[in-house]
């Protein structure tokens, strides 16, 4: 797919994406903004304002390695270590492998952006993102989960393009790695928070996801009302945002969740150049546990730009085509 990364340089300014997410507020939920009313920034202190751009970008898995099993934490001289070894393992530009795996890297090291540091939290780097449960390991996915996975990977195989639906998000540039909620990629790990008196937009790098979460008290939409990033409300706790989503599709899993997904993120500016990100997965259907993730973000001075993502529209009629031709031949 298109990218474009800090290395390469973006597309468009953050002016244009600013314009774009204020008029995006200017309707939202059916809720019109008066007209001439300003768009004004929140009254809030520089410590607890989450407007910027922030990276999310980490060295730190998800799940803690087999290597940490009983370690949440590493001290910072161990955590050097580790990720010294992380940034040569996962050196694209490296030509050592023999033919089939220098080419199996496909992308050179220009394209990727995985940062260069574990998550510090508290003074301590952590092994997982995933801090609850204890282990650092996401909660094994229920009986009923499983035979859903089973179910989609089945229709995949019997059914891969008899018509859009049957390609993937990903594929179709619907969404792809930007949450809700996040976690870190192999690039693109970009945030752009505005924060307005009773909105809050979350403006992903990834794809083009831009969240417009009303903070002024309205409840959830009704259970028929169905979003891929579900229905966002958010409330102030003291300094802290607190997101709370319902409403999500069977057509967005997150690591295998439901519809009936319960997702709760929490922004809390932690000082003048880090925000941490926290938050909770709710699905009694998908996962045996719930389980949360805690994730450190830093401050920069990058820009957001569009990522132009289009191959999976402008090629739908070849992979449909090449389909409808493969079917002609089995007959």
């Amino acid at each position: 797919m298109s990218r474009v990364t800090p290395s390469s340089r973006r597309l468009l300014s953050s002016a244009l994406v600013l314009a774009g997410v204020a008029a995006a507020i200017v309707h939202v939920n059916g809720q019109s903004r008066a007209a001439g009313r300003p768009a004004a920034r929140a009254p809030m202190s520089a410590a607890a304002s989450l407007d910027g751009t922030w990276n999310y970008s980490s060295l730190t898995p998800v799940e803690r390695p087999a290597e940490f099993a009983n370690r949440p934490t590493l001290t910072l001289a161990e955590a050097a270590k580790y990720e010294q070894d992380v940034m040569v393992r996962n050196n694209a530009d490296r030509r050592d492998g023999g033919v089939a795996a220098d080419v199996a890297r496909a992308y050179n090291d220009a394209w990727y952006d995985r940062g260069t540091h574990m998550a510090v939290i508290n003074g301590v780097a952590r092994t997982s993102l995933v801090v609850e449960p204890s282990e650092g390991r996401i909660p094994p996915l229920t009986p009923e989960a499983q035979r859903r996975q089973q179910a989609r990977a089945q229709q995949r195989r019997d059914h891969p393009a008899d018509g859009p639906e049957d390609r993937s998000n990903a594929e179709r540039c619907l969404a792809f790695n930007a949450g809700p909620p996040m976690l870190p990629g192999p690039y693109n790990n970009y945030v752009q928070i505005f924060q307005f008196p009773d909105h809050v937009v979350i403006h992903n790098e990834m794809i083009h996801d831009a969240r417009v979460v009303p903070t002024d008290g309205r409840p959830h939409a009704p259970g028929s009302v169905r979003k891929y990033q579900g229905d966002p409300v958010g409330h102030w706790e003291g300094n802290t945002l607190v997101v709370d989503s319902t409403n999500f599709t069977d057509k967005s899993a997150f690591r295998g969740s439901s519809d009936k997904l319960h997702l709760v993120e929490r922004f809390t500016r932690a000082d003048a150049t880090t925000l941490l990100y926290e938050f909770t997965v709710d699905d009694p259907t998908s996962f045996t546990t719930r389980w949360s993730v805690s994730l450190p973000m830093e401050i920069t001075d990058e820009q957001v730009y569009e990522y132009a993502c289009h191959e999976g529209n402008h090629a739908m009629v070849g992979i449909l085509g090449g389909a409808r031709f493969e079917d002609k031949q089995r007959k």
